[in-house]
């Protein structure tokens, strides 16, 4: 697999969009998106683990998780599916949460649908992440949103080429 950094972005009032290609089929980016197995390796900015990550992969189902960064500070997450259209689509809501999954209030909800489109045995992966408000988008953007998940996505590129090994 070619190494491939070029992560686009695309912002509006309410609505955040990443897209990137990777050099692996399908069918492998979405057993590396939809598995707990193999998100503990990945999910994160660089630096971070993944501690915790338990999936419930149905619509109705919850994926909670927990970042672990390199000074131990964490960060919890919570996500709702929604729609699940295997291989091509996943709708869900994510929230930041507590250790138990309680939403964590007054913090933002993102509604988040990922597409996983087949070009030739590459896949072109986008994420479309929908808030409230310009102000929730604005508050997640200052968190370091765009930067973390292009983080997020480049250690899913290095994950995606050992699972092809």
């Amino acid at each position: 697999m070619s190494k491939n950094n070029s992560t686009t972005s695309t912002l509006s009032d309410r609505e955040f969009v990443m897209e990137r290609t990777f050099d692996a089929p399908r069918e492998l980016v979405w057993q590396a998106y939809t598995k707990a197995e193999h998100l503990i390796h990945w999910w994160g900015p660089k630096g971070w683990t993944l501690p915790v990550c338990k999936v419930d992969f149905r619509p109705g189902g919850v994926w909670h998780y927990c970042m672990r960064g390199p000074a131990g500070e964490e960060s919890w997450g919570k996500a709702i599916y929604r729609e699940i259209v295997e291989p091509e689509r996943i709708v869900y809501l994510d929230i930041f949460a507590d250790e138990v999954g309680n939403p964590i209030e007054g913090a933002p909800e993102m509604l988040i649908t990922m597409t996983f489109e087949e070009q030739g045995g590459k896949t072109k992966l986008t994420s479309h992440t929908l808030f409230p408000s310009a102000a929730d988008l604005e508050a997640v953007l200052k968190m370091g949103m765009e930067e973390g998940f292009t983080q997020t996505l480049d250690r899913l590129e290095e994950h995606l080429a050992k699972m092809t090994v």
